[in-house]
């Protein structure tokens, strides 16, 4: 190996989608799409379409556990980024193996799929607030995320919900737009001391939005994999999302995905 490159790589800790859209298969297509390489720890197997999820497998939180210890400290890891983690146990394994990482970490505080479905057990969410999300460089809730962390169920407000998330976890705050009514999509990042907005206006009748927030955040975890300070990475992750959505293709008579083709 002598004279080889080291390539850079980003961890993801996400379940899988059978379908292809979402989770592990659509962070490890972003990554490759950054020219990084990929290492996963399995969080859960899904039987899931666009439309919903028929059913969940959770594997051993032991084995979550293991699947990042066998990773850290082989792979050239530069960051890592956190999405679907269906329950208490291993919410704690995830957190127990990834703190004190040399990396920035990403959590996608996934709780429920764009079809509707649940992906987090009800009692998750305190283990989620306790052990994992203050490890975070960032968080990147959707809106009825960020309500539910920041306990502000009628608010609609995005900056106002990510000043609220900071004040609560200490930790910088992505709070996503998409779920808002209007033409654009408004995200907004407060790192405690600079709000940051990112617009885009929403894609008319888009072929596929599913995956969209798993992509996000291994998007942002790569460019701060690739060396980029976190409102950069924020705002190149934004329009790379925004041009997987306008590029979207059907797989399938009722099925479409996200096109992942860099910018």
């Amino acid at each position: 190996m002598d004279g080889k490159d080291i390539r850079p790589c980003v961890l993801t800790v996400a379940g899988s989608d059978s379908g292809g859209n979402a989770g592990i298969e659509a962070d490890l297509r972003v990554l490759h799409d950054f020219g990084l390489h990929g290492c996963v720890a399995l969080t859960a197997l899904t039987a899931q379409n666009p439309s919903g999820v028929a059913a969940i497998h959770n594997p051993p939180p032991e084995f979550v556990s293991a699947q990042i210890a066998a990773v850290k400290g082989v792979y050239d890891i530069r960051a890592a980024k956190t999405g679907m983690l269906p329950s208490k146990a291993i919410i704690a394994a995830a957190a127990g193996a990834l703190r004190g990482a040399s990396f920035p970490i990403v959590v996608d505080p996934v709780m429920i799929a764009t079809s509707g479905a649940k992906l987090i057990e009800d009692d998750a969410v305190e283990t989620l607030e306790k052990e994992l999300i203050p490890l975070a460089a960032l968080i990147t809730p959707n809106l009825p995320e960020a309500r539910r962390l920041a306990r502000m169920e009628s608010e609609d407000d995005a900056a106002r919900l990510a000043a609220a998330l900071y004040a609560r976890f200490g930790v910088p705050v992505l709070v996503k737009g998409g779920h808002a009514e209007g033409e654009m999509m408004v995200d907004v990042m407060f790192d405690g001391k600079t709000t940051v907005k990112v617009a885009a206006r929403k894609i008319e009748n888009p072929v596929s939005t599913h995956g969209t927030g798993c992509s996000l955040s291994a998007a942002i975890a790569s460019c701060l994999a690739l060396g980029e300070d976190l409102a950069a990475a924020v705002a190149r992750a934004k329009k790379y999302v925004y041009c997987a959505i306008r590029d979207s293709y059907l797989v399938g008579e009722n099925c479409g995905v996200l096109s992942f083709a860099r910018d």
